[in-house]
Formats: structure tokens, C-alpha cells, sequence
């Protein structure tokens, strides 16, 4: 059964962030001390901000960083060194966390869009529990853009109602660059927590859809739940305050 929704809120984009970067050390601190986690990222400033908060954070030392495995729920397919791919402002700040394992998906260089999706699905099976086709995520990370899409799901598009894969092609997307690879939605609400993390005044109205539970394809966001806890964090502006 998916989580009831819940809000947390701060008044700057950088004090939610560094909320976000504690309570995701409270999960994987107890978690890696027995087996490995898996966590999904997001791109964006939010993303990036998160990730500053997590590697300057005092309790840092609390997790086995060496048994976490980051996942990007989506990518840009470019080249792998473009300043377009969400990794790219990642890489140093996931490199300092001492031996954790990044999954990324290919970039232009190693094939065509759709063997990339596809590989990309076998590596979630290989790290996935034998019959599934993906690992339960710890927590799934979600930016949400002002129309309220989440990862690559797009409002208004088929790719938000697609069921039976794990990772999909995305190809004229709506926001550039036009070619992306993305989790589906039943890979993120698979997860046991997904944390949307949101802020901006021109996210307000994309925060009140998932409010308002909006059809799928109004607001793909509005569909995204874990089922431990489903949690929006938000800034004041993005919360309408």
C-alpha cells in the first residue's frame, strides 16, 4: 500500500536541502550497517544542493558509503562529459563518498538511444533481488518541473502510463536536450521512500496538482509515491507561503 503524502518545509532552497541530506543519512546509516541501499537521484539545483549538504554533513562518517548504490532515475543522453548530464555536477561531490558505487546510463559515445535504455534495465536487474526487475529503492529523490513532470515522464505523454518496463527511450522531449533515458513509474513507486524536493516560486503550481492529486497525465508528480513514506520538501515559495 502507497505512503500517506506528507510536507516538510524550510524558507531557503539550501535549509531544505541540508533537512533532505540529514534525514536521508538517518535512513542509510542503520541500513548499510547490515546490507547494501540503493538511492536515486535527481538532477537540477536541488539535486546538487542536496548532495553539498550530504558530503558537509558532520554525521557523514555514520554510513558504509562503500554499500550505497546511486541511481539517477533519469539522464540526458549526450555525451557522458557534457555539462548537460545531471551526473556531471555530481561527479566530485560522489566521488568523495568514500567507495560508493554511481550507476549512470550510457552516454552518445557507447551506443544508440535504445540499447542505452536497455542496458541501463539490465544493470537494475543485475543489482536487483532474485525475480525483480530492479532493486526496492531506500529512496527515490524527485526534482519536479514546473508542469509537475518527474525524471522523463512528461505530462501528456504515453511514457507516464507505461507499466511493464523498468526503463524507457524518451525521444522529442519536451524539454531539451530531446533525447533522455528514464525510469518508468512502477520502478520509483517501488521505492519505500520517495522525496521530492522542490523549490521555487514557479514550482507553486506544480506542488498544488500533486496537492490536488492531478491525473497522471496532468502531473505525473502527483503519482509518484513510496510505500514506507512519500515526503514533498519544500522551500516557502514552491509551498505557496
Amino acid at each position: 500500500m502507497s505512503s500517506a503524502r506528507i510536507e516538510v518545509t524550510a524558507a531557503s532552497k539550501n535549509e531544505l536541502a541540508a533537512v533532505a541530506a540529514s534525514r536521508l543519512i538517518d535512513v542509510l546509516a542503520p541500513a548499510t550497517a547490515s546490507r547494501d541501499a540503493h538511492v536515486s537521484l535527481t538532477g537540477g539545483s536541488m539535486g546538487s544542493a542536496v548532495l553539498e549538504a550530504l558530503t558537509a554533513h558532520e554525521r557523514l562518517g555514520d554510513v558504509a558509503w562503500s554499500r550505497v548504490h546511486f541511481w539517477y532515475s533519469d539522464e540526458r543522453f549526450v555525451a557522458r562529459d557534457s555539462d548537460e548530464r545531471n551526473i556531471t555536477p555530481a561527479r566530485p561531490l560522489l566521488a568523495s563518498l568514500r567507495g560508493a558505487v554511481v550507476h549512470e546510463p550510457w552516454g552518445t559515445e557507447d551506443g544508440p538511444l535504445d540499447e542505452a535504455a536497455a542496458a541501463y534495465a539490465a544493470e537494475l536487474r543485475e543489482s536487483a533481488p532474485e525475480g525483480r526487475g530492479a532493486p526496492v529503492f531506500d529512496v527515490v529523490f524527485l526534482g519536479v518541473g514546473p508542469d509537475a513532470h518527474i525524471a522523463s515522464l512528461f505530462p501528456g505523454r504515453e511514457e507516464i502510463l507505461r507499466a511493464e518496463e523498468t526503463v524507457l527511450p524518451i525521444r522529442n522531449s519536451p524539454k531539451p536536450p530531446p533525447e533522455r533515458v528514464t525510469f518508468t513509474l512502477p520502478i520509483i513507486n517501488g521505492a519505500e521512500r520517495v522525496w521530492m524536493v522542490v523549490a521555487g516560486a514557479d514550482k507553486a503550481e506544480a506542488v498544488a496538482k500533486i496537492r490536488a492529486n492531478a491525473a497522471p497525465q496532468d502531473a505525473p508528480a502527483a503519482q509518484a509515491r513510496g510505500s514506507i513514506e512519500t515526503v514533498l520538501f519544500l522551500d516557502h515559495a514552491a509551498a505557496g507561503n
